[in-house]
């Protein structure tokens, strides 16, 4: 009994010096740190609520383990993967490119998106054709960055390049640089400089630079890899149910569908035609409760905020509204700017609310939208062939794969309202999405500009 009873002291003092995984520990105290950094691709403040890819990946991650997440965001790029290694985070999910050089101080889960680096420069100066072209220009990247490990060993065939490395810099700054003039050039990936040319059209990508890499998240080399485990599990469900391309379609599926003149032309639009539509586009979101801003690039889309335009098919004014819709709303003249956008966003309120109550935003908007473009029948069909395929058909990301097969008889000879084109709406999505972005961005400018005004003319206190 003696040496029974010594085995159970022994065995019980053994399994108490045994430390419980780092994921229970974490379940325990609630909490998962994450260390990222702000910038459009990654976590951002947008009308006081928290968005990007990054943040929505973490926050779904995190709802799966039960807790909440406080996150780290050092003032330099490069201060990143020393947090991780420091042990002062749990990951680090902040966009960073998978390279062999980081993969001896960290370990990445299966990526959740390809990227290209590519060298940005300013329409109007001269091309590079090679890295070679920048040497005498002035060339600036992200210290610690992947684009910096590039140009490290292009400078290995290349002694003669040169740029300056910043730290305390994201690529979105870099990348305005290059658009005042003040630098030559600069390297981003791929989807940041996407999203900065949607305002700034006059940047141009020179080439690619090097081979596509993937963006994953970045875990510390140690013995417990029951939180990398799970975040593993975690990347390889939301790619094989979908979740993921729905993501990345929120954030990147219709950045790039607007060219040069477009963004030019609805530049000279917004200062030329549409100040004197606002207070008819807020009154219309006033009483319906919408956004007046997507209101605003709803008309945008339909006639380029010209309230005599009329289409071949006779829908006329600033909504484009036709005879039957205009009937519907009580709209009298559908050239009359406050009725046409009246009719037109409390025509929009109602196609919103037939739509089924589960499906949630930012997806419920797209589908309400291209309802008023095809119609409400032409995408119920649609939906019915997202489920037929396997597609969830409250996801915008889905059904706009689907719309333009209702163009296909082996396909819309089987849905009750038949033809229809389907590409049609599918654009007309994207491009209100992108006309929403840059006038959210140029009214978020022109109210910063008010408000330095304002604090330029408090004289100073002595």
């Amino acid at each position: 009994m003696r040496k029974i009873l010594s085995l159970l002291i022994c065995l019980t003092m053994v399994s108490c010096s045994i430390p419980k995984p780092l994921i229970e520990r974490i379940k325990e105290e609630g909490q998962l740190v994450v260390v990222t950094r702000q910038s459009p691709t990654t976590l951002f403040k947008e009308k006081g609520t928290t968005k990007g890819l990054e943040y929505e990946l973490v926050e779904k991650f995190a709802a799966e383990l039960g807790v909440k997440v406080k996150y780290i965001i050092p003032e330099s790029f490069d201060e990143i993967l020393p947090t991780i290694t420091r042990g002062e985070a749990h990951f680090a999910a902040a966009a960073l490119t998978v390279t062999k050089a980081r993969e001896i101080v960290v370990r990445f889960t299966p990526e959740y998106q390809k990227v290209s680096a590519q060298l940005v420069y300013k329409s109007g100066k001269r091309r590079p054709k090679k890295i070679t072209d920048t040497i005498g220009g002035t060339l600036e990247v992200i210290a610690g960055s992947s684009h910096e490990e590039l140009l490290i060993q292009l400078k290995e065939t290349h002694p003669e390049l040169s740029w300056s490395a910043l730290q305390s810099v994201e690529s979105t700054e870099l990348l305005n640089l290059v658009y005042e003039g003040l630098i030559d050039y600069t390297i981003a990936n791929s989807n940041e400089v996407a999203l900065s040319r949607r305002f700034h059209p006059e940047l141009k990508v020179a080439f690619d630079v090097g081979e596509e890499q993937s963006l994953a998240w970045a875990f510390p080399h140690a013995e417990d890899n029951s939180l990398y485990k799970a975040a593993k599990a975690f990347m390889n469900r939301i790619r094989d149910d979908g979740s993921l391309e729905q993501l990345l379609e929120r954030y990147y599926g219709y950045v790039e569908k607007l060219d040069f003149v477009d963004n030019r032309t609805f530049a000279r639009h917004l200062v030329q035609r549409l100040p004197p539509l606002i207070p008819f586009f807020k009154q219309a979101a006033k009483n319906t409760g919408l956004d007046w801003q997507l209101l605003a690039a709803i008309g945008y889309q339909e006639s380029h905020w010209n309230p005599d335009a009329v289409s071949p098919t006779g829908v006329r004014g600033i909504m484009m509204l036709t005879e039957g819709t205009a009937k519907q709303m009580g709209i009298e003249d559908r050239t009359d700017i406050e009725q046409s956008i009246s009719g037109g966003a409390r025509y929009l309120r109602r196609v919103e609310k037939k739509l089924p109550k589960r499906i949630e935003e930012p997806d419920r908007t797209w589908m309400a939208l291209a309802s008023y473009n095809v119609g409400f029948g032409h995408l119920e069909d649609a939906r019915v062939l997202t489920q037929r395929s396997g597609g969830n058909p409250d996801k915008w990301a889905d059904v706009k794969q689907h719309l333009p097969l209702l163009a296909k008889k082996k396909f819309y000879s089987t849905v009750r309202y038949g033809f229809a084109r389907g590409k049609e709406p599918v654009h007309y999505v994207d491009n209100i999405r992108s006309y929403y972005d840059l006038l959210a961005w140029h009214n978020k400018k022109l109210k910063k500009k008010q408000i330095e005004a304002v604090i330029n003319t408090i004289p100073a206190v002595l």
